[in-house]
């Protein structure tokens, strides 16, 4: 019989059986459609950049999991990249440079504020500190410190530390570099300084965090610290007490009778003053003697109020950024906006510092800067003399100025609350307009002019978006993920058709869904979904869509941010371990030393051999494949062939032919396929078959062109 071509629609397809989709592509690993054909992805390499600070990270370059990058060139030519993680900011001055920790202060003391006590034969110090604010995991940097006297001396004790554990509200623990001897009976003097960085946040998400979770008003459960209110309250209260031992956070909110109430301070023993009543800034009725008391201060409800510029300790933690001209405003979701200053000295990388003149928002979710009209807009936030969170409210700061967020006939100044939703998502730069994501709606943001500014209008509703960072723009189209499916926005929105939609969405975690991003790789016409599988709480997956060729594939991949820059040579991600990774670098995996090998594969879907009625027996196969881009002598990919008699009977592991008791025969076949290899002779035997390339070795590259297989019938049985 003539030679048959193998000649397979690009893209893969698992929305029906792999009988139903023949002629197609079926599962698939590392490996992406160029031109129609298969090929293995790019390989990724490290940043060699390390941090500058004197705690140096546990792994990697950089403390935390990062979940946002943002790259931009200064008028000095300093090409800089903002990493935000759920522990701290970085900013990093080219490829390869130090990533220097700009993190911003909460709070610093007065000298003498801070005492030490140690015991003998431990690293663990206690740290005594008067309403110091500070949670498990937050970092302090202490200056001015004696020695205690002993193995704890004062270059010991004046440098920064992580915080191990909160005992009190005036207390806490750190982890010393060297054990305490029976000498160090000291308290560090009367100069301590400890300067407190902001709180940290959230890998992950916990239970009900997420745009779905709880109303908007911030009723969540709280956290387990509980207290008893001690003497009834009315509305005018403005200090409350608290009969309780549970350490309650400097400033913060707690829940009475489902009632919010924030407060500013904590006086003498629990007592909190400076309290705001009302949910949601409503009042509410009295509350009696003893009723319960919960900490608030970590809720993760879009209305719950946070300490200014702070954030809540357990939620997620997300960063938005932008550049505003040198200069780079960022905002962790939930809490206030940063300004990071360029320094004259390139060297030099000062801390963010928190905007607070001109009525800026104390409570924000997403902070941008509008491309030509350079208005900072800040999407969910605190109203004008509020300290309670809208979530559907947007205000814009004066035109060239985000010193200034007080209207006034003289500036731009303004606010709009958008109606459609409980609470913004996200919001993205698009051609002429900005792009507003509520829960449930897309909004188009338009600049008008004085008097009105901002216009407003809905583009569709009865919508979702999965997260934050789900959106990706290319070529005036705007693609992203929601929670059930794909969209696209090209002028109107459309559902984007998904042949994996299934298999994505019945096989994910989506109380994780804050999680997942989006990003795309120009050099390959693609958009890139990153989300986690049903059984992680961590991203273990993604899909790409290439949008010139409209085929999708996808695979296993654990990354925590993507971005795609024009001003860095390669696509940019993070990893799990502090790791910054250029991807389309190499073949291999570069994340380990040495390098290690990509396993990547794909497989067909059934192909009927003659009409499916008759076995067929192949017998020798030409094979297609180029090695463009190998970095090793004679690289090499395996062919395998998987028959089998019927859809319903599984494909065989074995490479001997089996019988079994329901006459299955069977013969998987293996076949190493080199750059020079012309022909290779085959023998297998089935009503249908499976074809698969896969590789997993150092230094190969391989793309599939249309292999030949040589098939005759072979009888029925």
């Amino acid at each position: 019989m003539p030679l048959q071509k193998l000649q397979l629609r690009p893209g893969i397809n698992k929305e029906s059986t792999t009988l139903a989709n023949e002629g197609t592509w079926f599962e698939m690993d590392k490996v992406r459609f160029r031109s129609g054909y298969p090929e293995k992805i790019g390989g990724w390499t490290l940043d060699t950049g390390t941090s500058n600070a004197t705690l140096a990270p546990p792994a990697g370059s950089f403390w935390g999991t990062c979940r946002s990058l943002f790259n931009w060139i200064t008028l000095s030519s300093y090409n800089l990249l903002g990493v935000g993680t759920n522990l701290k900011f970085y900013i990093q001055n080219s490829t390869g440079g130090t990533f220097h920790d700009v993190t911003p202060l909460r709070v610093t003391t007065a000298a003498g504020d801070v005492t030490f006590a140690a015991t003998n034969g431990s690293t663990t110090l206690t740290v005594t500190d008067a309403s110091h604010g500070a949670q498990a995991g937050d970092f302090v940097t202490y200056s001015g410190a004696a020695s205690l006297g002993g193995a704890i001396t004062a270059a010991v004790l004046n440098k920064e530390y992580q915080v191990v554990a909160v005992t009190s509200n005036n207390a806490y623990t750190i982890t010393s570099t060297v054990a305490a001897n029976g000498s160090d009976s000291g308290s560090g003097g009367g100069a301590t300084v400890g300067r407190y960085q902001i709180t940290t946040g959230s890998a992950t998400s916990t239970v009900s965090v997420g745009w779905g979770a709880g109303g908007w008003g911030g009723i969540n459960p709280p956290s387990p610290v509980s207290s008893t209110l001690n003497g009834a309250i009315n509305n005018s209260v403005t200090t409350i007490t608290l009969v309780s031992t549970a350490p309650f956070a400097a400033s913060g909110t707690i829940i009475i009778d489902a009632e919010i109430i924030t407060y500013a301070a904590i006086g003498g023993g629990n007592t909190l003053t400076g309290c705001v009543r009302g949910q949601s800034g409503t009042l509410a009725v009295s509350h009696l003697t003893a009723a319960l008391v919960q900490d608030n201060s970590s809720a993760v409800g879009w209305g719950s109020p946070a300490p200014a510029g702070v954030g809540f300790g357990s939620q997620l933690r997300l960063w938005s950024q932008a550049n505003f001209g040198e200069d780079l405003i960022f905002n962790p979701r939930g809490g206030g906006l940063f300004i990071w200053e360029v320094n004259a000295n390139p060297n030099i990388f000062d801390r963010g510092t928190l905007l607070t003149t001109g009525d800026t928002p104390d409570i924000c979710n997403f902070v941008m800067v509008s491309d030509s009209s350079r208005f900072v807009l800040c999407f969910g936030v605190n109203d004008y003399g509020s300290a309670v969170q809208n979530p559907m409210l947007i205000r814009w700061s004066d035109q060239e100025d985000y010193t200034q967020w007080t209207p006034a006939i003289t500036n731009q100044a303004g606010s709009f609350t958008l109606s459609e939703g409980s609470v913004i998502i996200t919001a993205t730069q698009s051609r002429q307009e900005i792009l507003v994501w509520t829960d449930s709606a897309l909004y188009s943001m338009q600049y008008l002019g004085p008097p009105y500014v901002w216009g407003f209008q809905i583009l569709s509703d009865n919508l979702s978006i999965v997260s934050p960072n789900a959106t990706s723009t290319v070529n005036n189209i705007t693609y992203w993920m929601g929670v059930d499916k794909f969209y696209m926005y090209s002028g109107r929105v459309e559902t984007l058709y998904c042949p994996l939609r299934q298999y994505i969405f019945n096989d994910i975690n989506l109380s994780q869904g804050f999680q997942f991003f989006s990003g795309t790789n120009e050099g390959y016409n693609e958009v890139w979904w990153f989300y986690c599988s049903a059984d992680s709480s961590d991203i273990d997956r993604y899909v790409i869509y290439n949008h010139l060729e409209k085929i999708w594939s996808y695979g296993d991949l654990d990354r925590t941010a993507w971005l795609d820059s024009s001003l860095r040579d390669t696509p940019m991600a993070t990893g799990y371990n502090g790791q910054l990774i250029y991807h389309e670098s190499g073949v291999d995996d570069g994340t380990t030393n040495p390098p290690t090998a990509i396993t990547s594969f794909c497989q067909s879907a059934d192909i009927n051999i003659g009409d499916g009625h008759n076995y067929g027996f192949g017998y020798r196969m030409i094979p297609d494949v180029t090695f463009n881009g190998s970095t090793v002598n004679n690289p090499a990919v395996t062919l395998t062939l998987r028959p089998r008699q019927n859809p319903g009977s599984n494909y065989s592991t074995s490479a001997t032919p089996t019988v079994t008791s329901t006459q299955n025969y069977q013969s998987t076949r293996n076949y190493e396929v080199q750059q020079f290899t012309e022909i290779v002779y085959v023998r297998v035997r089935g009503r249908q078959m499976a074809f698969r390339i896969s590789s997993s070795t150092l230094g190969v590259q391989w793309q599939l062109g249309v292999p030949s297989l040589d098939i005759r019938p072979d009888g029925r049985r």
